[in-house]
């Protein structure tokens, strides 16, 4: 992590302390659609996700925060109500600090701007690689990326190498809009290959490459 890296996040960091500390456990409504955004949370700890129903009434994860993310951003600067849900996806604290601070302490700190900008384009190359994998991918090359996008956001990483990843099947089928069969036989093939170990509490790849090869192969 470079140094002016450093200096961004104990920006951010300074800002929001000035702010309350609200938790919420696993399940737990931050957001819903059509809400008026007045304040804007800044994650301590756990994960959230921001997630649409769809039509046929499947829930779509869009997006997972993990420490060091604040959202709604795009509601906030674009003056608009809140177009998704956003949930606690494990027990969460965060910071709440008034959607106008937010915009004001942006505008005196143009490196924090620079970098929430930052922030969002890499956020925007990870949809546009996702929507190539639901145009032109199999039903496994989309779960494989998102094992690997999971993977390097919150993955847990072990001494032998391994990356240990805490979703469920259902958890994987709401974020690769794959049903939870579709994704249970892959999760299968894969773990007749080796390519992952599954238990109760998650899934571990035991070797991340040879999931990106899987990708190469299948897009």
């Amino acid at each position: 992590m470079s140094k002016t890296t450093d200096n961004i996040e104990a920006t951010i960091t300074a800002f929001f302390e000035n702010y309350p500390i609200v938790r919420l456990g696993k399940g737990q409504a931050l957001l819903r659609p059509d809400d008026e955004v007045t304040k804007v949370h800044y994650l301590l700890e756990g994960r959230v996700v921001e997630y649409d129903i769809s039509p046929t009434g499947n829930t779509v994860i869009i997006n997972t925060f993990k420490p060091g993310a604040f959202f709604p951003m795009s509601s906030v600067l674009n003056h608009q109500k809140c177009e998704y849900f956003f949930e606690a996806d494990s027990p969460v604290a965060a910071r709440v600090a008034p959607a106008s601070h937010v915009v004001k302490f942006l505008e005196d700190n143009p490196l924090v701007a620079l970098d929430l900008l930052r922030r969002v384009y890499r956020g925007t190359d990870g949809i546009l690689r996702r929507m190539a994998h639901l145009m032109g991918g199999t039903a496994r090359s989309r779960l494989v990326y998102e094992l690997i996008n999971a993977a390097h956001r919150y993955g847990e990483d072990h001494p032998d190498g391994a990356v240990f990843i805490p979703l469920s099947e259902s958890d994987l089928a709401k974020r690769s809009g794959l049903s939870r069969e579709t994704v249970s036989r892959t999760i299968r093939e894969l773990k007749s290959s080796g390519i992952v170990r599954v238990d109760r509490t998650g899934v571990e790849i035991p070797n991340i490459s040879a999931l990106k090869h899987i990708i190469g192969n299948d897009l």
